[in-house]
């Protein structure tokens, strides 16, 4: 699956809490590479999927890659992550990045900055901290015109709604 499929299964969730009234942003898990051997897999596997629930879950901690993350903890059952990858509609946040950091995901894919939150290269560096001890490597605009335009859209209606 090439990187554009696997961000379009990350906008499906986008999708999904859109539907639920929340700010729509998506995430997946994908294994792409053995643990063990580092060799990568012939086809990246679906570990895990998630959308932002804080509204509906009274969650402050609700965001889709911590989600995410936390599935496919459970699911491969170990909490490093090593020989997967995150994609996310936006740019994580200074929490989440912090989740990333601590659970070892290889990479992370994301479609749109985030200048108000991002942690990754708008506001800060967390992922590329030298001072870290795990750095993944960091893909950034995969379908960044439609990861964008769902937030826009979402917000806009929002403004609109609350005058």
């Amino acid at each position: 699956m090439t990187p554009e499929k696997l961000m379009e299964l990350a906008l499906a969730q986008a999708q999904k809490a859109l539907q639920m009234e929340e700010v729509p942003i998506g995430a997946i898990i994908v294994q792409e590479k053995d643990p063990e051997s580092g060799l990568e897999l012939p086809e990246p596997l679906i570990i895990s999927e998630a959308h932002n629930d804080r509204e509906t879950s009274f969650n402050p901690v609700g965001h889709a890659e911590l989600l995410a993350i936390h599935k496919a903890s459970q699911k491969l059952g170990r909490w490093r992550l090593k020989g997967c990858t995150l994609y996310v509609t936006l740019e994580p946040c200074l929490m989440c990045s912090g989740a990333i950091v601590l659970s070892r995901l290889d990479k992370v894919v994301y479609g749109t900055h985030d200048p108000k939150a991002g942690a990754v290269k708008s506001l800060y560096q967390t992922l590329s901290d030298s001072r870290l001890n795990h750095r993944p490597e960091v893909i950034h605009g995969v379908l960044e015109s439609q990861c964008s335009q769902i937030l826009k859209d979402f917000f806009a209606k929002k403004r609109i709604i609350e005058k």
